[in-house]
């Protein structure tokens, strides 16, 4: 099975357009906005905001994915001096995209200490969660990432436009990536392929409820053994709530936000 999709081509230049993709993108999503020009005072600001993230957390990643707690330690040292939050503000993500997903950080240290092969992410846009799990799968050396959007804009957090589909994803990322646009259930079902094991899904579409349980049920069933379920703004509907308790749980969450994030092992329902 091969869905349609976009693979990076190594010798275009450094562009903020993206890849060639096998659906259509909104002619509204063809024009990317330019980066903001911004002080170095406030681009200090913004990128400590990129890399906040709380204690209680950050043992919650441990405590998800059995990582010693010296080689977290490691990675987060890693993490801190990371150029990616300087090279998403080059690429227009301010301060907008902090508010919509302030766990960017979160998913940069949970794949690093997950080790996925397979990611599969749903509600792409701009890229800005694709680029943090593509930097953690690089600095990995291993892992792809396949992304299915374009996500749905209802619901986002007031300053996040229209820009062009994976405009944030630096070139040098994108060798990783599976970029698939036509954002129906039989496309989310194609990407998930159960038969090979999907190891972490990031779960995003917006406000409704059915497509969220759907997306939550199958996400679940074709994870590997020790797989991971995260679902982004989990107060946007019922439906995490009730997958949890499901399970016989309260709903879980990695960081509360806003917009919570949901998180859920396998490992740790086995």
């Amino acid at each position: 099975m091969q869905p349609a999709s976009a693979r990076a081509d190594p010798r275009r230049p450094e562009s903020p357009s993206p890849p060639p993709a096998g659906g259509v993108v909104p002619s509204s999503d063809r024009t990317p906005r330019p980066p903001v020009l911004l002080t170095p005072a406030s681009r200090k600001e913004l990128r400590n905001r990129m890399l906040f993230h709380r204690q209680a957390a950050l043992d919650q990643i441990v405590s998800l994915t059995g990582i010693a707690p010296e080689s977290f330690r490691t990675i987060r040292r890693e993490l801190s001096e990371s150029d990616l939050p300087d090279r998403l503000l080059q690429r227009g993500a301010g301060l907008a995209y902090t508010r919509e997903l302030p766990q960017g950080a979160l998913l940069y240290l949970l794949v690093r200490a997950a080790r996925p092969k397979r990611v599969v992410e749903t509600g792409v846009g701009p890229g800005y969660s694709s680029s943090w799990i593509l930097a953690a799968l690089d600095a990995n050396g291993e892992g792809e990432l396949f992304s299915l959007g374009p996500g749905t804009p209802h619901g986002r957090a007031s300053g996040v436009g229209l820009v062009s589909v994976g405009a944030f994803v630096p070139l040098s990322l994108r060798p990783r990536w599976t970029l698939v646009l036509g954002n129906t259930e039989e496309r989310f079902q194609e990407i998930l392929q159960p038969e090979h094991g999907t190891d972490l899904a990031f779960l995003d579409n917006g406000p409704d409820p059915d497509r969220a349980r759907f997306e939550l049920h199958h996400a679940w069933n074709a994870l590997a053994p020790r797989g991971l379920l995260l679902a982004h703004r989990t107060d946007s509907n019922p439906a995490w709530a009730d997958f949890c308790r499901a399970q016989g749980l309260s709903p879980q969450h990695l960081d509360p936000g806003p917009p919570p994030l949901g998180a859920l092992s396998v490992r740790r329902r086995a």
